[in-house]
């Protein structure tokens, strides 16, 4: 497990020590800064309203559920249109054979 360990470590140093180097870039340097900017203006916001926070929890989670609901009706509407093609399909099958035997029967 210390192998692990050490490798996480590792890659984490990799990690920052990267990122350290791209913000050498004046450009990316700045981008940041604005980003980082924008986020903390936003988690501010949010936390001064966290009901909107909440509504906003609440509407995604009617309309997946909405979604759900509609999509699992759906698939029920499917699976029974399949069942009654199952039993369609042996009694189709027969009047299909009578009625080539039929035609076939006209012919001679």
């Amino acid at each position: 497990m210390s192998g692990m360990k050490k490798f996480w470590t590792s890659v984490l140093w990799g990690a920052l020590a990267g990122g350290a180097v791209s913000l050498l870039d004046r450009e990316t340097r700045n981008a940041v800064v604005q980003s980082c900017k924008k986020t903390t203006s936003e988690l501010s916001y949010y936390m001064k309203h966290p009901d909107e926070v909440v509504e906003g929890v609440r509407e995604t989670t009617t309309k997946i559920r909405s979604t759900f609901e509609q999509v699992s009706g759906d698939i029920s509407f499917i699976a029974d249109k399949v069942e009654e093609l199952r039993e369609a399909t042996p009694a189709v099958t027969g009047i299909v054979k009578e009625t080539k035997a039929a035609f076939l029967k006209e012919d001679k």
